[in-house]
């Protein structure tokens, strides 16, 4: 996207005391969509920085767009360089463990009799009740809320493969965030939000709840669920090979069976509707499991492209960066490494989901390193930069 373009948040100043997935989700949104944000590290860094395994991606993830200011909080020239920062932001984001905030006069009651337009937004693990003191993970909601039970197979509880209560959680909590915005246009008055990781679980699989009041019966978890479509599964074809297929109408059973030369399908009446083709797939699945094995993944994806029918390779993470598709568009934009083993290689990063005025919300700014921005912050608060030098001296900032 056109960085000269005036982007939608340009101009408010976000402030975050965040780390992991919730809270850095939500400042990387508004982060695109123009605001600046800032986040506060720990004169160490941000940890989540340096973890490793399925959290290596978190931090080059969810930070791009964003400025660091590296600084101990523990010391009072620290408080006091952090109070200023405070003051002078229309947003204040944390997801920290419930009291930690209030333990360091941060938290919104705190804040709000100084600072009445402020909106100030928190990530927890559940919404205020009687959950609340318990630590929450996106695993643990994914268990206590249904979603690990839907993704299993029976008996069998799975987390989702990717952090999706965290990631949802920040998108909820930037929304929040916009539509403060726009309440402070209209009263001036600024108020907090709260978003939660539990609360966004059972939001997902509210489908699943409703299908229950609507059937009465309750909902089978996914891999053995009594499918809305006849074909609606993975096939293993020619080699080895896999891919999921589709056929989720009348006209796509008439479509498919022209394409592969089943009119003998097409013909039997016992199939000529989609619930009459669901209430026989224990027949119907092995049969065209056994039709397909002789072709191959790319010719069966040539075959269904070419006449509309959905289908899906199976695809690895990894595989993402050279998607044709996804290069095609604009939908990976260049970034640095900043941690870890790769420090300093090049990569791209998938951006919104979204497109404004016909373009993509693009990268401005790499993940910051850790106090890069430190001096520039300290200088729109009105420090000097012999304070700010002492300070670098005294460990107290990282720049």
């Amino acid at each position: 996207m056109d960085t000269n373009k005036s982007l939608p948040y340009s101009g408010i100043r976000v402030v975050e005391f965040t780390h992991m997935v919730m809270g850095p989700t939500c400042g990387m949104i508004l982060a695109d969509l123009g605001a600046e944000v800032i986040k506060v590290e720990p004169i160490d860094g941000d940890k989540t920085r340096r973890l490793l395994g399925s959290g290596a991606g978190f931090f080059p993830m969810f930070n791009r767009n964003k400025k660091s200011l590296s600084i101990d909080m523990k010391t009072p020239e620290g408080m006091e360089i952090i109070k200023k920062l405070v003051a002078s932001a229309d947003v204040v984001s944390e997801n920290f463990k419930p009291g930690t905030m209030a333990k360091m006069g941060l938290d919104y009651e705190t804040l709000h009799p100084a600072h009445p337009e402020l909106i100030y937004v928190s990530h927890k693990g559940f919404l205020p009740g009687p959950y609340d003191h318990r630590t929450a993970l996106d695993e643990v909601v994914q268990m206590m809320g249904g979603l690990a039970y839907m993704t299993g197979p029976e008996d069998r509880p799975l987390r989702a493969g990717s952090s999706v209560n965290d990631i949802m959680g920040g998108i909820f909590g930037a929304i929040g965030v916009m539509a403060a915005l726009k309440q402070r246009d209209v009263t001036g008055e600024g108020q907090e939000i709260q978003s939660s990781l539990f609360e966004n679980n059972i939001f997902l699989v509210g489908q699943h709840m409703m299908q229950y009041a609507v059937t009465g019966k309750a909902p089978k978890p996914m891999p053995s669920r009594i499918s809305a479509w006849a074909i609606y599964d993975v096939f293993e074809v020619a080699e080895g090979e896999k891919i999921f297929l589709a056929v989720v109408s009348d006209t796509q059973w008439k479509i498919f069976c022209d394409a592969f030369g089943f009119d003998d399908l097409f013909q039997d009446a016992t199939l000529a509707t989609n619930n009459l083709r669901v209430e026989a797939r224990s027949s119907l699945i092995p049969e065209i499991k056994k039709r397909l094995l002789g072709f191959s993944a790319a010719q069966i994806s040539s075959i269904f492209e070419s006449h509309g029918l959905p289908f899906a390779p199976i695809t690895r993470p990894e595989q993402l960066f050279d998607d044709p598709h996804l290069r095609a568009t604009g939908g990976l934009a260049p970034i640095q490494v900043t941690d870890g083993p790769n420090t300093g290689s090049e990569t791209v990063v998938p951006l919104l989901p979204l497109m404004m005025g016909g373009e993509r919300l693009g990268v401005r700014q790499g993940p910051p390193k850790s106090g890069e921005h430190s001096r520039e912050i300290l200088r729109t608060l009105g420090f000097s930069d012999a304070e700010i030098s002492s300070w670098t001296t005294e460990g107290i900032i990282r720049s």
